[in-house]
């Protein structure tokens, strides 16, 4: 990332933090991930060569700047999450003063509604930083959209470890894919597919 791109991205997880301050209610928050996993993220899909990217999880499009930024490299695009239509407005505000937005659909849609019709390995990397209690019942078609190889990271897997439980222990006990927690930020869980599996 450039660091036009790069302090644009820092000043949005600034005002980020400024804002969940203010917020009693939790759901109110915008609580974007932390700017070491999102440059971590980018590395990834960097690395992976990933031209299909799905992020569950728009919020204010702080993590969509970075994943838009890396597909811009690797020749991609990146479909990215919301079921709050408020969001998907102002995260199109931040993509576009980023100079991200050609690289980044935006959709107001339910990610379980979502999932259910993508088809069988449809995207290289997903990214999943939503409502965690959701998380379980979205493994059946997590595991089933992801490329062979592709990479499924889940954030706050340290931070909220009670809340992710039971998915880590689906994860754990499904012997399609491999997994590795990196405590970097709040934690974040990387899962692959076996490359056999199915």
């Amino acid at each position: 990332m450039n660091a036009q791109r790069r302090a644009i991205a820092a000043a949005l997880y600034a005002a980020g933090r400024e804002h969940d301050a203010s917020q009693a209610d939790r759901l109110a928050r915008w609580r974007n991930v932390e700017p070491e996993t999102a440059e971590l993220l980018g590395v990834l899909v960097r690395a992976m060569g990933a031209r299909r990217v799905l992020e569950i999880g728009t919020s204010n499009g702080y993590s969509a700047i970075w994943l838009g930024d890396a597909v811009q490299a690797t020749g991609g695009s990146v479909l990215s999450l919301d079921v709050d239509a408020q969001r998907t407005a102002l995260a199109a505000e931040h993509l576009a003063g980023a100079g991200v937005a050609d690289a980044v659909e935006l959709r107001t849609e339910d990610a379980a509604a979502a999932l259910a019709r993508f088809g069988v390995a449809s995207w290289d990397l997903v990214f999943l930083d939503a409502e965690r209690p959701a998380y379980a019942g979205y493994w059946p078609d997590l595991v089933r959209v992801l490329a062979r190889p592709g990479l499924l990271a889940v954030d706050n897997v340290i931070s909220h470890a009670a809340e992710v439980a039971e998915f880590r222990a689906l994860v754990e006990a499904d012997e399609r894919v491999t997994s590795s927690v990196v405590p970097i930020g709040a934690g974040l869980l990387l899962v692959a597919p076996c490359p056999t599996s199915r």
